[in-house]
């Protein structure tokens, strides 16, 4: 099963594509995609929907997990991490991939077993998990975790028989 993770941002969308073979995480490809900063939101945007959408293109997963919106006091960041989310959400239905969300903390505990974990920590557990040469950038790790975190609770769930 090969899951797209998304990390969504409006200067910085990471992603990370993991397959599933056993109990073996295989690291497929990570990124960021970085739409031009001067770019009004509309087009960056798109810019954003069109990589995801070259990404699901190319390396054909079949699930795609993001991340929770998480509540902010700053409400303008939080709309437009909501409209960066809905270009993964559009992408990810035009190629009918089942959409999974996670909260930062169950990604956070998924991965190093502590939900409070740093991005440290967590770059240094994906670069483990999926033997990796170095760590993955911020956001690609984050978006690496979400995939991770996808295919453990997909496999838990088919060990307990809850999947048929």
């Amino acid at each position: 099963m090969r899951v797209l993770g998304v990390d969504p941002g409006t200067k910085i969308t990471g992603y990370g594509i993991v397959d599933i073979s056993g109990n073996r995480f295989i690291h497929i490809d990570n990124g960021l995609i970085i739409p031009p900063a001067k770019n009004k939101l509309n087009y960056k945007l798109h810019h954003i929907h069109q990589q995801l959408t070259n990404l699901i293109d190319q390396f054909k997963p079949v699930a795609m997990a993001v991340e929770q919106v998480f509540l902010s006091r700053n409400f303008k960041s939080v709309l437009h991490l909501g409209h960066v989310k809905g270009m993964a959400l559009l992408a990810a239905a035009e190629f009918d991939l089942t959409l999974s969300e996670y909260s930062p903390k169950t990604v956070k505990k998924a991965v190093t077993g502590y939900g409070n974990a740093s991005k440290e920590q967590i770059q240094y557990m994906v670069a483990n998990i999926l033997k990796l040469p170095e760590n993955a950038y911020e956001d690609a790790s984050d978006a690496l975790a979400l995939s991770i975190c996808h295919l453990s609770n997909c496999r838990a769930e088919a060990a307990s028989g809850y999947l048929n």
